[in-house]
């Protein structure tokens, strides 16, 4: 018979790993929730009509198709099958496909949706996302994602609160981190003043490499894509830019002087660094000018936030677009999104050991099971437990107390609670702390105060 087995790239989680999955999407829920942002879900599966031609040939390539219901080759030619056109086949026999990201499906509810939703639209979203890519350490092919964006506001006040959120949920989950900004009008700036307003991907790129590979090869990569030696010289003030934020704003405000629009980019960086000046943010804010997350998407802020302390890629990122709605036909929708990786913050708080100790355990107490009268005894017991918070569990059966003791330890259940014959008499219940071995016995008001203190 043959072994089951699940698709590369997808994982099976245990109980003690969704403990620690949901310990994170808990947190960045309560902090979305705090700001007014409010949860929606869109389908695991969208028409391919919704996502083709929208992440580009590369990411059209790593959509999962889904066939069609029912006899999917009747659609089919001999001719069709003898072309090999594998893209106008899957277009025959798959009309739906498993959503890529959360972004798009998120323009196509914000468009279908326009009537019933009030502007701006506060919205987050978790849930899981499926890429067909080759599955390698850290990337997968089914993932989760933590969105929240604010559309239909152009108000900068709007990424005060997305940093502001960023310091919250990092702060609770004991993560040091550092948070990066840049700004897309002064990126398209900086290109224009030096006359190579096309090249500005391959001038982000280069720049991206001073720390790893100097500033003399740096200069010969922008050679190499065919930047001038002018081009290039205009180049080494920004490229050699720093001092704090305000120092970098203004050597940027005298760069970019003849840039309108890399003014424009330098002025609402400028407003966003005043204001989160006046909140208590935990983490540290840096300009780097060579932060260009997905160039061709962001046309405003640009964000991404870096742990301190382990060495991995960026945890959350996101920015400023403009736009998103255009591509289904609703066009002026602004909107500014962060997303944090949750797979790479997971990474984080194992490596540093900051799951908290009660993560993993679900059940505050087990009841030993001693038999048919005892059971009849705890079951009302247990029902008031419950009622206060509690969790509490039964042992099924009247087995061997060392059975019922190895469960409790290997579910890493804190208390033990035992009701026998004395117990019942004196209307008691014996508490074992796990631990320590302590034992006490306690009323049931007395146990219910001590384990609500305890959680």
């Amino acid at each position: 018979m043959q072994k089951p087995s699940i698709p590369k790239g997808t994982r099976d989680f245990s109980p003690e790993e969704m403990a620690k999955r949901n310990y994170i999407f808990d947190t960045i829920k309560n902090v979305y929730r705090l700001y007014g942002f409010r949860q929606i879900e869109t389908p695991a599966m969208e028409n391919l009509s919704t996502l083709m031609g929208k992440y580009g040939e590369e990411g059209d390539k790593l959509l999962f198709k889904i066939l069609n219901s029912g006899n999917f080759l009747s659609s089919i030619s001999t001719d069709d099958v003898k072309e090999g056109n594998s893209a106008k086949t899957a277009g025959k026999i798959s009309e739906k496909g498993l959503r890529y990201d959360l972004t798009v499906p998120f323009a196509r509810y914000v468009v279908m949706h326009r009537n019933e939703i009030s502007f701006p639209f506060k919205r987050f979203q978790i849930q899981p996302v499926w890429r067909a890519d080759r599955p390698q350490k850290g990337r997968y092919r089914e993932f989760f994602q933590c969105d929240a964006d604010v559309v239909g506001s152009d108000s900068l006040l709007n990424e005060v609160e997305l940093i502001q959120i960023i310091d919250e949920v990092f702060r609770r989950l004991n993560i040091r981190v550092s948070v990066k900004l840049n700004n897309r009008k002064i990126l398209s700036g900086i290109a224009e003043i030096i006359g190579e307003a096309d090249k500005i991907t391959d001038i982000t790129v280069a720049i991206d490499k001073l720390d790893k590979i100097g500033l003399a090869n740096v200069n010969e990569e922008l050679r190499g894509k065919g930047i001038s030696e002018t081009a290039i010289q205009q180049l080494q003030p920004i490229i050699l830019i720093g001092g704090t934020n305000n120092e970098k704003l203004t050597t940027l405000k005298s760069v970019l002087s003849s840039s309108e629009t890399g003014l424009k980019g330098v002025e609402e960086l400028e407003f966003i660094l005043n204001k989160t000046g006046l909140l208590t943010i935990g983490c540290g804010l840096e300009l780097d000018l060579t932060l260009a997350r997905g160039l061709n998407y962001y046309t405003g802020a640009i964000i991404e936030v870096k742990a301190l302390d382990v060495e991995i890629g960026s945890i959350t990122g996101g920015g400023r677009y403009d736009n998103l709605t255009g591509i289904f036909g609703l066009s002026g929708v602004s909107g500014v999104g962060i997303s944090f990786g949750a797979d790479r913050i997971y990474d984080v708080l194992d490596q540093l050991s900051l799951f908290p100790d009660n993560s993993t355990h679900t059940t505050d107490v087990l009841f030993v099971n001693f038999g048919d009268k005892e059971e009849s005894c705890l079951l009302p017991i247990l029902s008031q437990l419950r009622s206060n918070g509690i969790c509490a569990e039964i042992y099924p059966e009247a087995a061997k107390m060392k059975k019922q003791m190895s469960y409790a330890d290997n579910n890493n259940i804190p208390f033990v609670a035992l009701v026998g014959e004395n117990e019942i008499k004196e209307g008691k219940v014996t508490l074992k702390e796990m631990q320590s071995g302590e034992q006490t016995a306690l009323s049931v008001d007395e146990l219910i105060q001590k384990l609500a203190h305890q959680k």
